[in-house]
């Protein structure tokens, strides 16, 4: 894991944390949240309910002949928010836009055991999400377009590129 998904983790820590080396820290946090590129839009979200989300859009896929994206990551980390940046873009829009619907769903962080709606990915066969994003294609027919392996090498999603992921749609499509 990165360091820049880390540091929500060890603030989370810090600000949780109990006695006077955490009150110290504590202190030196800033009065008002800090704007950041996850915090100003937010992809996934917290409260919605993810199954019904999933289930709406899988049955979305199956009526309207496109396939289904579910993207489970989270706000926090920035390759969630990378890649979720290119599939809400108006090029992926342009594109894909006929071909894929596209669904975010908020894990937390099951890095750290505190994961969010992972159940639902049993639905792929995946018991444990290692990392955040994993991205699952499932066709109008409801059979899954990409091997899970591939839905759970997403980690690395910002260094991957906008344009190596609008090509990975492409080969996906083909």
């Amino acid at each position: 894991m990165s360091l820049l998904c880390l540091a929500p983790l060890l603030l989370a820590q810090a600000v949780t944390a109990t006695g006077p080396a955490a009150e110290e820290c504590k202190a030196n946090l800033p009065d008002k949240p800090v704007a950041t590129a996850a915090t100003a839009k937010p992809f996934y979200d917290q409260k919605a309910d993810a199954r019904a989300a999933m289930d709406a859009a899988l049955a979305g896929a199956a009526q309207s002949g496109r396939s289904a994206v579910l993207v489970f990551g989270a706000d926090w980390c920035h390759d969630s928010v990378a890649l979720a940046k290119v599939l809400t873009s108006d090029a992926f829009k342009t594109e894909f836009g006929q071909d894929y619907s596209v669904t975010f769903i908020d894990v937390g962080v099951p890095q750290t055991g505190n994961g969010r709606n992972i159940e639902l990915l049993a639905r792929f066969k995946v018991k444990q999400l290692k990392g955040t994003p994993a991205m699952f294609v499932v066709g109008s027919d409801g059979r899954q377009r990409n091997k899970s392996k591939d839905a759970l090498s997403w980690r690395n999603a910002e260094s991957r590129g906008a344009a190596a992921t609008l090509d990975w749609f492409r080969k996906l499509r083909g």
